[in-house]
């Protein structure tokens, strides 16, 4: 199986920064793409920015120019760097992962366990 551990949250006043890590274990054989998405309460889980094996990036408008997705492919982590952050980024952040395992080769898809982020204003 594959465990994905996330790190990084916290409370932040308007401007701050933070920076969230998401690591896989397990017998991976390969990851492939690394998601970050977020839900803020009575919201719908958003895609915020996804980062794929060959290190192309895609980031939701909201967050364009603010927030950078990164991934040490040696490590299995993946990272969001979020600048300039506003009291409209406070969600719980999770990270999104897929590749595959063990000595078959198995496919996986796999969620981390959440991170909260708090913007005051």
């Amino acid at each position: 199986q594959v465990q994905l551990v996330e790190s990084g949250g916290g409370l932040v006043q308007a401007g701050g920064s933070l920076r969230l890590s998401c690591s896989a274990s397990g017998r991976i054989v390969r990851v492939s793409r690394m998601d970050w998405y977020r839900q803020a309460p009575g919201k719908a889980r958003e895609l915020v920015a996804s980062i794929n094996s060959g290190g192309s990036t895609n980031y939701a408008n909201s967050v364009k120019g603010r927030f950078t997705i990164s991934r040490d492919n040696a490590k299995n982590t993946v990272y969001l760097q979020m600048n300039s952050l506003k009291p409209e980024d406070t969600a719980v952040y999770y990270c999104n992962v897929e590749g595959y395992f063990g000595a078959w080769a198995t496919y996986f898809n796999d969620w981390g366990q959440g991170t909260q982020v708090t913007v005051s204003s």
